[in-house]
């Protein structure tokens, strides 16, 4: 009964989880379309820009970056766990602004939202997941701005030790690793489906 009651009051995590299984659904057609799709007429495969390779590791550095955070706030390094924090923003940050570069990339090879589905696709897919990153972004920017609130080490401590903020932070890690992870399928399976294409204009 009193675990029954202490999830009541834990309304955010369902709305994670829930979120987490419907992004999970709205990929999983979308790739069952893709592949429908490719066999049908009109369809030429092209190649992935190179820097979709770049921003992929990014984004797993952004995993271990939050990761080391979390560590050091548990610790109550608090030092380190700002630092950390901001890092993950920062690539995240960068995460996004290469994927407008690839899409620039993209966009200057020919490769539109119109004509080839290929391409479309690529757009379609990619975009999705920027979205999930940008609400990501936003969660990790409130977190930091509470830190940056509280840089004297009581403050820090007292915040630390409040059951709602620590249930916060460890949805937030929960959510950016699944942002993380779901990329990295993701570009595998389009990685699979077009190769990289280290020719294309900056």
């Amino acid at each position: 009964m009193s675990n029954f009651v202490t999830k009541r009051r834990e309304p955010f995590r369902f709305m994670v989880w829930l979120g987490i299984a419907s992004s999970v659904m709205i990929f999983t057609m979308l790739l069952v379309a893709y592949v429908i799709r490719q066999t049908g007429a009109g369809w030429t495969d092209i190649k992935l820009p190179s820097v979709f390779l770049v921003s992929t590791l990014v984004i797993i550095l952004s995993s271990f970056t939050l990761n080391n955070a979390i560590q050091a706030f548990r610790h109550e390094r608090f030092g380190s766990y700002r630092t950390n924090l901001a890092t993950t923003l920062v690539l995240g940050t960068l995460f996004i602004m290469l994927q407008g570069w690839g899409w620039r990339q993209m966009v200057r090879a020919g490769i539109g939202l119109e004509g080839n589905p290929a391409g479309g696709f690529i757009y379609i897919i990619s975009g999705i997941h920027l979205l999930h990153i940008l609400i990501g972004i936003i969660f990790l920017a409130v977190a930091l701005a509470e830190a940056m609130r509280r840089r004297p080490y009581v403050d820090s401590f007292v915040y630390s030790v409040n059951p709602p903020n620590r249930l916060k932070l460890k949805l937030i890690t929960l959510y950016w690793h699944f942002v993380d992870i779901l990329w990295i399928g993701l570009f595998v399976f389009l990685l699979v489906h077009h190769g990289l294409d280290f020719r294309l204009s900056l």
